[in-house]
């Protein structure tokens, strides 16, 4: 089992910076990747950034070059620096740690509370 905690989010103009945090607690070990994902009204979720142990990043095509994510294996944390918002970026976003079982099997998905994000034309 792992938990995970979010924060950060708000309210912001276009052009704005906002910073999420997420800390993961209990079976940390198995986590092999750590990611955000975004889900706007009436939208799917999708994923923005993600981060595998082996050191791999990816990005939607949406938020290159504007948002960086960064991850802390030792602290079991990882951070969303979101640049230059526009009024697309809102939406609620999801921490999600992938907690890996083998190689075989797929890994099983956790999921934060999802903070809240807002940006204003």
């Amino acid at each position: 089992q792992v938990r995970l905690v979010e924060s950060g989010g708000g309210f912001v103009q276009v052009g704005k910076s906002l910073n999420l945090s997420c800390v993961a607690s209990g079976d940390t070990g198995r986590i092999s990747a750590m990611a955000w994902y975004r889900q706007a009204p009436g939208e799917q979720r999708e994923l923005v950034a993600r981060s595998h142990i082996a050191g791999r990043t990816t990005y939607s095509d949406s938020v290159k070059g504007r948002f960086t994510i960064s991850r802390d294996s030792a602290e079991n944390t990882v951070s969303l620096q979101m640049n230059r918002l526009k009024p697309d970026d809102t939406g609620t976003y999801y921490c999600n740690a992938e907690y890996f079982i083998s190689p075989i099997d797929p890994a099983i998905d956790y999921w934060g509370q999802g903070p809240q994000v807002t940006v204003s034309p």
